[in-house]
């Protein structure tokens, strides 16, 4: 796996070894941040991170700050290295915890993200939850960007709380749909 675009561009990292990562493949990566476009300035929160490839892509793309979540050790010792490796340790926060669990302590600080990366297992049903919870403790800025990786025989609904999806778009097996809160006609 390789990092797409930005200043880590063509650089190598690591996944973790084993059943428990399943991660974002190169073109699924680089159709997404294409449609994205630029993270200059950016904050963003990857969920079930693994290895870190949604938001080490952000981070090479210019975003500010990145938080990582997983729950799984030999996942984050993995992005760990990768951070190190790639020199982006000081751009970076990682967090061992249980995502809707650290939802609820980041909705207590008032933090808001610009970009929210969910990439649960596909055999759950936390993206919902996810989304739920996002959209209740206004976690994603006003004008940010959610985005969800899911299984292809997934399908999530239209609203969620204040999020609405816009789009989906599919690779293969893997799909991506993209929330953002609900526009209120002026």
């Amino acid at each position: 796996m390789r990092i797409i675009a930005g200043s880590a561009g063509g650089r190598r990292f690591k996944a973790p070894l084993g059943p428990n990562t399943r991660p974002t493949s190169d073109r699924v990566r680089e159709s997404l941040f294409s449609i994205l476009g630029g993270a200059s300035d950016l904050r963003v929160l990857d969920l079930f991170a693994g290895s870190g490839g949604l938001g080490l892509e952000a981070l090479s793309r210019g975003a500010k700050r990145v938080v990582f979540c997983d729950q799984d050790q030999a996942a984050l010792k993995t992005l760990k290295e990768n951070l190190r490796d790639l020199g982006m340790s000081q751009e970076a926060e990682v967090v061992r915890s249980d995502s809707l669990a650290l939802l609820r302590r980041l909705s207590k600080a008032s933090r808001q993200f610009d970009w929210i990366f969910i990439d649960p297992p596909y055999a759950s049903e936390l993206a919902e939850q996810v989304l739920q919870q996002v959209g209740e403790n206004k976690l994603l800025h006003i004008d940010g960007q959610l985005i969800v990786e899911h299984d292809k025989r997934m399908t999530l609904l239209e609203q969620i709380g204040s999020l609405q999806r816009t789009d989906t778009r599919r690779y293969g097996d893997t799909c991506v749909s993209f929330f953002e809160h609900e526009k209120i006609p002026a």
